[in-house]
């Protein structure tokens, strides 16, 4: 498990050395029936994995993150993966009782990721952000993150019960099948559930923990990857449940998925609509047919409102000046870039910055 690569080292005979105040402590990860604490070296019996190896954990990145060596949602992540390969960390409201305030509030503090992010609320409602829009999600609804959102947590509440599941890209490739609701074809984040996926996506979220948190279970990539693929595809069928099966005629769902992809890629080259159309295998009436149909935009407006999202993301995180992120962005003129920027989201850079400023500094 690691924390970060500062105070970790590992060795060909697959040990680890913690580096803690100049003292390094040998553990390894599994051992047979019993389970190595990460933290003190000490051995758990595999059933006290969860109690005793977890809260070890929380107070060890809080730990890090009084001293500051952990100061970012990103390294926090690290240090709480529950398997190596397939980084991938679950998580429950039952969690947060291990968890130091401090800890969380990190995650309380808009922060951008590489990793998809999952949480389903089982009871009660919460605020989230994400890319700076408030997302109230309610109990028996989840929300799904992608790489490089903005996303903010909710504050602590009392009554509220979740479950939360993140990996990386990568993990999706180990995947038998893919997934066509991460690239959110119809612009929206939060998927509802009827009462029986209700019952299979708590179950199936409960199983996944238990296997992650199992030292007899944890590091099996097989069987981890075939209940992630079981939960990937009740939120896949609920996402498009309840979708008209006329949008699907013509393979127009697989075509707008690529233009997805295409953008999501090629957006800085800032692509014509004739290349894109072209690289599609399509008309450019066509091109314009299935994604005003799934996103209400034309493929020009589509491509500017991604432009204009990524602008507000980098703004969030660097402070280059309107040339700078201008040029990054692939337009030849500042003045052009700045005015689109407010037409777009309501107002001047120089405002929206003071904006994020204010909403970063409430926490």
């Amino acid at each position: 498990m690691i924390f970060n690569r500062n105070y970790f080292r590992r060795t060909a005979s697959n040990n680890i050395y913690l580096r803690v105040s100049g003292h390094c402590i040998a553990t390894r990860h599994i051992v047979d029936d019993r389970v190595n604490n990460d933290i003190s070296g000490r051995r758990y019996k595999k059933t006290n994995f969860i109690f005793a190896n977890f809260p070890k954990q929380c107070a060890f990145m809080k730990k890090l993150t009084d001293k500051k060596n952990v100061w970012n949602p990103a390294d926090l992540i690290d240090g709480f993966l529950q398997n190596n390969e397939l980084k991938i960390l679950t998580g429950s409201s039952q969690d947060l009782a291990a968890i130091h305030k401090s800890v969380y509030e990190k995650f309380q503090v808009p922060h951008k990721s590489d990793r998809y992010f999952f949480v389903y609320n089982e009871q009660n409602s919460a605020k989230h952000r994400l890319d700076l829009l408030e997302i109230n999600l309610s109990h028996g609804e989840l929300l799904f993150v992608v790489p490089n959102q903005i996303h903010t947590s909710p504050p602590l509440k009392t009554g509220l019960k979740f479950h939360s599941l993140s990996f990386e890209a990568n993990c999706l490739s180990l995947l038998p099948r893919q997934f066509s609701f991460l690239t959110n074809p119809f612009n929206k984040q939060i998927i509802s559930f009827d009462n029986e996926s209700r019952l299979r996506v708590k179950t199936l979220f409960e199983t996944l923990r238990q296997l992650l948190f199992s030292a007899s279970t944890r590091n099996n990539t097989e069987i981890v990857l075939a209940h992630l693929n079981t939960l990937l595809s009740e939120f896949n069928n609920a996402y498009f449940k309840n979708s008209s099966l006329e949008i699907f005629s013509g393979n127009k769902l697989s075509k707008y998925v690529q233009f997805k992809l295409f953008i999501e890629t090629e957006f800085k080259k800032q692509p014509s609509v004739n290349s894109i159309a072209e690289k599609l295998i399509l008309s450019e009436n066509q091109l314009f047919s299935i994604v005003k149909e799934f996103s209400g935009l034309s493929p020009k407006k589509y491509l500017i409102q991604r432009l204009m999202l990524e602008a507000q993301r980098i703004l969030f995180y660097e402070k280059p000046s309107v040339k700078e992120l201008a040029y990054e962005l692939g337009f030849t003129d500042p003045d052009y870039f700045s005015r689109l920027f407010k037409k777009q989201t309501g107002k001047s850079i120089s405002r929206f910055v003071s904006y994020i400023q204010d909403l970063s500094s409430q926490k």
